[in-house]
């Protein structure tokens, strides 16, 4: 997998967080690479449905209406990591690790948000396995979502 740090350092860009599902794993993870400092701003850890809301500014109407695990509300946990942060790049999480569903929704399923210069979306997987391995996963899943749109350049090129 490409160093997301070394292709945001190279970028100057910066990067920031909102973490349901993987309650700060994905930080730590990017963190854990030497020179992170430099393009790490933060995190949102929004475990509590409610936190979304108040610490990423997800639409109330929209937790109350499809509850926490839903495509929207990743977009929305990337662009309140993005805003609050003050980062060039945002990230959200949400999903079902089980071994239970949630609202609904079956366990193994999880919306990855992504909020960046020109971009916004949203990815969502069905992943298997117990609770550590789809925490784990999806991290390395939303690394390699941002680490694309870094390979990406202005004029759709990969570098």
């Amino acid at each position: 997998m490409t160093n997301v740090v070394e292709l945001l350092k190279a970028r100057g860009q910066t990067v920031a967080t909102a973490e349901s599902l993987t309650a700060g794993l994905l930080c730590a993870t990017i963190v854990d690479t030497p020179g992170a400092s430099a393009v790490v701003r933060g995190g949102l850890i929004v475990y509590a449905t409610e936190l979304k809301h108040e610490l990423a500014g997800v639409d109330q109407q929209l937790l109350d209406e499809h509850g926490a695990v839903h495509p929207d509300v990743a977009i929305q946990l990337a662009e309140g990591a993005r805003n609050r942060c003050k980062s060039d790049w945002g990230i959200g999480l949400t999903g079902v690790a089980g071994p239970d569903p949630q609202d609904g929704v079956a366990p193994g399923t999880v919306h990855i948000g992504l909020s960046g210069p020109g971009v916004s979306t949203v990815r969502t997987i069905t992943l298997s396995g117990d609770r550590k391995t789809v925490r784990r996963t999806a991290v390395e899943k939303a690394l390699v979502l941002l680490s694309d749109h870094l390979l990406i350049t202005g004029d759709g090129n990969k570098r």
